[in-house]
């Protein structure tokens, strides 16, 4: 099966090229505008001078092109798109950073930590705007039908992403968000865009709507694997793998879906929840709620809850009349999701 990371290396300079001509700044005036947006995405240092810094694997985009190329489209056509698609993905960054009070982003300052809130807030929008121009470069590859339909793609996935993120702050500090109103809010917040990345792909590859869907559909269930994954390894992960504490997510209380899980639909809830309604969590607190967790039997759900959407996402993509590498990278993908270190 073919290596979906041969791909993403040959795609990646493509993308940064195309994402740094989108953000050329128009004027000397605005340039520190367009320079704080360089340096949440990796190529400006807290200075504005030039840096190459770890800004994230652009998952979204390398699998936007690789559905692309995986139908026998040409990448060249699609990087408005995949250009669109990361800077959208990093204006939502931007603006949870803000929401969250976080003050590191990638192992570096958060955007606002440096700049302050109103600046942050500005730059965010900048790149919303910035997402939808970078959309418009379809015009010159694809016919008026096309790029509308990719358009409309577009705007959905924007409105779910927010959706999402309301889901996401009003469960903070309730106790009685179930396993379903979770999932939904992770349909937003993680696989709408994941989904919309493969659909779109498919779409400016040149098929036919019922195949472009099934491509979408693939997506979707990617990224919801790709969620509970990451919120599996945020409690039992590596940490030099990782590279930050497991201890953070539950010393922060976030509501992943182990912990959704144990509150809701385990045999230990009563005793977790006692625990999430006192006072917040130290160090010494980690290892009792993981304990809890390990009795609810939260793990295992979380992964039996991965493997069923991995078997979802593939089953998209059944019977799909396609052979090349690209196809077959975009599996292995998918299957790379439930070997994270498990």
């Amino acid at each position: 099966m073919s290596d979906y990371h041969a791909f993403f290396q040959r795609y990646m300079p493509l993308l940064e090229a195309h994402m740094r001509e989108v953000l050329r700044p128009p004027s000397e005036a605005v340039e520190p505008h367009y320079g704080m947006m360089e340096y949440h995405l990796g190529w400006r240092d807290e200075a504005l001078r030039p840096v190459q810094v770890y800004a994230g694997k652009r998952v979204r985009p390398m699998l936007l092109l690789l559905a692309t190329e995986a139908v026998g489209g040409a990448v060249e056509g699609a990087l408005p798109a995949a250009a669109a698609v990361e800077l959208l993905h990093n204006f939502s960054l931007i603006h949870d950073d803000i929401e969250d009070e976080s003050p590191t982003r990638r192992g570096r300052p958060s955007l606002w930590q440096v700049w302050g809130v109103p600046q942050a807030i500005n730059v965010g929008d900048g790149m919303f705007a910035l997402a939808y121009r970078a959309l418009e470069g379809l015009r010159a590859h694809h016919p008026p039908e096309r790029v509308l339909t990719a358009l409309d793609v577009f705007v959905s996935t924007t409105i779910r992403l927010t959706e999402g993120q309301y889901m996401d702050m009003a469960f903070e500090g309730r106790l009685d968000v179930g396993v379903e109103a979770y999932l939904q809010m992770i349909e937003g917040k993680t696989a709408a865009l994941i989904g919309a990345s493969t659909g779109l792909g498919a779409l400016l590859g040149g098929v036919p709507e019922r195949v472009w869907q099934r491509f979408y559909t693939f997506g979707r269930y990617v990224g919801l694997t790709f969620q509970i994954v990451d919120d599996i390894l945020g409690i039992w992960g590596d940490e030099s793998t990782l590279g930050k504490s497991v201890a953070t997510d539950i010393l922060t209380k976030k509501k992943t879906y182990p912990v959704v899980y144990g509150l809701t639909a385990s045999p230990v809830a009563d005793q977790l929840q006692a625990l999430y309604a006192g006072p917040p969590f130290t160090e010494e607190d980690v290892p009792r709620v993981v304990a809890l967790l390990e009795q609810a039997g939260a793990r295992e759900a979380a992964w039996q809850m991965a493997a069923r959407f991995h078997a979802r996402a593939l089953g998209a993509l059944e019977q799909m009349p396609y052979t090349s590498e690209a196809f077959q990278a975009l599996l292995h993908f998918a299957d790379s999701l439930l070997i994270r270190r498990r």
